[in-house]
């Protein structure tokens, strides 16, 4: 595991760093000084890595969408997030967590979640490694998410319904850090995303940075060389999209495209787009990208998608869109839910609505036919079926049954 673009003290650029209240100043230095000995050595190393292949059922497969392709003029592969047990790409992230939450010597995990798939392999893991598990969930997102809440508390963790502020993603964030405020000594907070404190961006990078070690021996042996033309993920918080082009970030030859939730519209106050909306400022502990008012309050973030529904950006992201080494569209929500149908329909594979959105940048590209397009698919839309039935209309064509 490499340590791309962040400095010591956790920034890219001048986004990152630990913005923490005092009561969690020794958790977060505690884990700035262990983390990096820990996941570089050989236990660490051989643990983690044998419980991908042998409990994840990595590598997951990158799947030549042949009809995707003819339709939008390229050579599309769908990296298939979607297969890994827990159904999406976050189980990478909460393995590696836990193993360093145990070696630290920690007790009790929490995490926040939006769509619940982070939820879920958190809960995973704990059951695993028969540890407390806590996760805090917006109240909103527990509504549209039931199914994955209902595995969690099958998997034996405790759900909270937060209720404060929007009931969603952002809110279950502040929620957990409150928790983790009064609780510093037992317990571990393992982030889902590319955001938070240093190190937590830094470690989830880590961590899903095997998506594009796996896309590039996968390519090797496709295609002949193992790096496409073009990336393609969707964008929240950061953490696919992170893994997807996190041994990509310094190739020219890639042309990183990656798609955030656009809600309404970029023009409207209905959206989720912090790329093309936000402003420097500080949330959950980093300096970053923010949805924010002219005096620094939070807005609101909307979209269809709960694992998108963030009013910040991961730093490592809010740097590599500012110094133009990816491109970040906003796809509205028709647009997902048209694009969810799509590959439904085409290739036999329910995304969930926020891999949707990458779907949806396709139509967005002008691709030459010889163009390779590696798509990571972040999780399978088992839990997004009511919203899509709900939406269907938005599925034009595909909305017809």
């Amino acid at each position: 595991m490499e340590k791309f673009g962040v400095d010591k003290r956790g920034f890219y650029g001048q986004f990152g760093g630990a913005y923490v209240p005092e009561i969690l100043y020794k958790c977060v230095h505690d884990l700035q000084n262990a983390y990096i000995p820990i996941i570089e050595s050989e236990k660490f190393r051989h643990e983690y890595e044998q419980l991908l292949k042998d409990y994840v059922g990595r590598p997951s497969p990158l799947y030549y969408a042949q009809r995707m392709s003819e339709k939008y003029g390229c050579k599309l592969y769908l990296k298939r997030e979607d297969l890994n047990h827990t159904g999406a790409h976050k189980i990478n992230n909460t393995i590696g967590q836990i193993l360093l939450a145990r070696e630290m010597g920690k007790t009790r995990i929490i995490a926040e979640t939006g769509a619940g798939q982070h939820g879920v392999a958190t809960a995973t893991v704990c059951a695993l490694m028969n540890m407390k598990c806590e996760i805090f969930m917006g109240k909103a997102d527990v509504e549209r998410q039931y199914t994955n809440v209902e595995r969690m508390r099958m998997l034996g963790a405790t759900v909270h319904p937060v209720t404060t502020g929007n009931m969603t993603l952002s809110d279950a964030c502040s929620e957990a850090i409150r928790d983790w405020c009064c609780h510093p000594q037992d317990t571990f907070y393992i982030v889902g995303s590319t955001m938070g404190p240093h190190p937590y961006p830094d470690i989830v990078a880590r961590m899903q940075s095997i998506i594009s070690k796996e896309i590039k021996w996968q390519l090797q042996e496709k295609i002949g060389r193992d790096y496409p033309d073009y990336l393609i993920a969707c964008l929240g918080g950061g953490s696919n999209a992170a893994g997807t082009i996190y041994h990509y970030v310094d190739d020219e030859r890639v042309k990183i495209v990656l798609a955030e939730a656009g809600g309404h519209g970029v023009d409207t106050d209905y959206t989720a787009a912090t790329i093309h909306r936000g402003t420097e400022g500080i949330i959950h502990g980093a300096r970053t990208l923010v949805m924010q008012t002219e005096d620094g309050q939070i807005e609101e973030a909307f979209t269809i998608s709960a694992g998108l529904d963030y009013p910040g950006i991961g730093p490592m992201h809010a740097y590599l869109s500012q110094v133009g080494c990816e491109q970040v569209l906003a796809i509205n929500d028709d647009e997902a839910i048209y694009a969810g149908y799509e590959l439904t329909r085409m290739e036999g594979i329910i995304p969930a609505i926020e891999s949707a959105h990458a779907i949806a940048a396709l139509k967005k590209i002008s691709f030459k036919p010889d163009d390779v397009v590696v798509l990571t698919v972040s999780g399978r839309g088992d839990k997004d079926v009511e919203t899509y039935l709900n939406n269907k209309v938005m599925a034009k064509e595909y909305g017809n049954f």
